[in-house]
This record gives C-alpha cells, sequence and structure tokens, in this order.
C-alpha cells in the first residue's frame, strides 16, 4: 500500500503540474474566446488522458506482476489459491482498506478494522512445510493403495491360470488313463482346451503389457509353460497311438488274424502250382 500511494502521489503532482503549466503558459490573457478556451480545455484533456491512462495501466501491470510472484511461491509449494472477483468491488471491504491506510498514514493507535475472521492461508515455515508434507505422504499412500489393488487382481489372475494348468494336466493324466477308444476324443478336445488355453494366456499377457514388466514376465512364463504342456501333450499322444498299436499287435486277435492269412497266403500259392501242372505246354 505505500508503494501505491507513493506511485499515485507522483502521478497527481504530474497532473497538478499539468494544470500548472497550462495557467503560465496559455492563461495570459484576460479575454478569450470559445474556439480559444476549447483549444486550451482539449490540450489540457489530452494531457489528463494520457497521464491517467499510463498511471492505469502502470497500476495494472504491477498488480500483475505482484500476483505472478504469489502464483510461482504457491506453484512451489503446491498450494492451491481461490479468488473471488466480485470482492474487487466490495464497497465495505474497499472501505476498510481505505481506514486501514489512514491508519497507517497517521500512525495512531487504531487497529486495522479489516475482518479478522477472513481465512488466512498459513506461513510458509516448518509447520507449513510439514503440512505440504503430510499431504504427500497421504497423496504416495492412496497411490500406493492403488497400486496393491492392481496388483492383487493381477495376483488373482494369475492364480486362476494356474488353477486352469492344474485343471487341464489333471483332466491329462485321467484321459491317459482311457485311452482306448477316446484316442481321437482326447486329441482333438485336450488339444482344442491346450490352443483355447494359450490364446487367452495371449491375450491376457497382451492386455497387461503396458501395467507392469513384473506382470509381464509372469505371463510369459505362463504362456511358455502352457506351450511346453501342449508340446508334451502332443508327445505323450504320439507315444500312446504308438504304445496302443504295440498292445493291439501283441493281442490274440491280431495273432489269429495273421496265422489266418499266412494259412491263407499258403494255400494260395499250393492252389496256383496245382494250376500251373495243368496248363497246357506252348
Amino acid at each position: 500500500m505505500r508503494f501505491a500511494r507513493s506511485k499515485r502521489g507522483l502521478r497527481l503532482k504530474t497532473v497538478d503540474s499539468c494544470f500548472q503549466d497550462l495557467k503560465e503558459s496559455r492563461l495570459v490573457e484576460e479575454t478569450f474566446t470559445i474556439d480559444e478556451v476549447s483549444e486550451v480545455l482539449n490540450g489540457l484533456q489530452a494531457v489528463v488522458h494520457s497521464e491517467v491512462e499510463s498511471e492505469l495501466i502502470n497500476t495494472a501491470y504491477t498488480n500483475v506482476l505482484l500476483l505472478r510472484q504469489l502464483f510461482a511461491q504457491a506453484e512451489k509449494w503446491y498450494l492451491k489459491l481461490q479468488t473471488d472477483i466480485s470482492e474487487l468491488e466490495n464497497r465495505e471491504l474497499l472501505e476498510q482498506v481505505a481506514e486501514f491506510e489512514k491508519a497507517e498514514i497517521t500512525s495512531s493507535n487504531k487497529k486495522p478494522i479489516l475482518d479478522i475472521t477472513k481465512p488466512k492461508l498459513a506461513p510458509l515455515n516448518e509447520g507449513g512445510t510439514a503440512e505440504l508434507l503430510n499431504k504427500e505422504i497421504l497423496r504416495l499412500q492412496e497411490e500406493n493403495e492403488k497400486l496393491k489393488s492392481r496388483l492383487k487382481t493381477i495376483e488373482i489372475q494369475a492364480t486362476s491360470a494356474l488353477d486352469e494348468k492344474s485343471k487341464l494336466e489333471k483332466a491329462l493324466q485321467d484321459l491317459q488313463l482311457d485311452q482306448g477308444n477316446q484316442k481321437d476324443f482326447i486329441k482333438a478336445q485336450d488339444l482344442s482346451n491346450l490352443e483355447n488355453t494359450v490364446a487367452a494366456l495371449k491375450s491376457e499377457f497382451q492386455k497387461t503389457l503396458n501395467d507392469k514388466t513384473e506382470n509381464q514376465k509372469s505371463l510369459e512364463e505362463n504362456l511358455a509353460t502352457a506351450k511346453h504342456d501342449l508340446l508334451r501333450v502332443q508327445e505323450q499322444l504320439h507315444m500312446a497311438e504308438k504304445e496302443l498299436e504295440k498292445k493291439f499287435q501283441q493281442t490274440a486277435a491280431y495273432r489269429n488274424m495273421k496265422e489266418i492269412l499266412t494259412k491263407k497266403n499258403d494255400q494260395i500259392k499250393d492252389l496256383r502250382k496245382r494250376l500251373a501242372q495243368y496248363e497246357p505246354e506252348d
């Protein structure tokens, strides 16, 4: 306020000097015509208008620079400022500011009549710093809780995938015990299930790729495990086919059929020899 009062006093002196210069330079005659008076007043108006405009612009720019400093400090300390433009035209508050200025000028014992019930910002001392640190700690704790929640969700998904894998392994073991007439069904069904599992794990891996690097690694391992399981099942099915074929060759029905075919072949050879004896020679 002292700075503004000083600048205001300088501008008022400048306006007064404009009038004084006009009196000394132009008001030297006793009588003036209407045109001369108009010319004098127009010139005075231009000078005063220029001075007042310059003062208003300078005051506005000064206020902007002052607010800029305050905003920069508030941004540094992560403060949230709130303003009410309508309060700038509150006549009651303006009168209180005027009385406060008068009290400061006269250096009287009167206390400022400013509204002390208005909330004030806490000073940027140790207490303010601690408060800001507490707010930052709360924000980090909230973010930590969110990350824990996401991690828990991913762990649930991983557990579900492991459970699905265990179920598939158990189903594979059960199917290996009953490989008789279900060979084709095992091959189609198990391969389809494993391929669907691999596709699902791959899709889940693509969705969570941008969330966590650790989750990406875990899903890659699950995908690799599923692929290995698929290859292992294919190898086991191939071995099972060979084993079934081997077992079939060792059955009594296969041996009997083979003996019958051997006897039939011998009979055919004997008949051919007999026919050859009755054919006329060339």
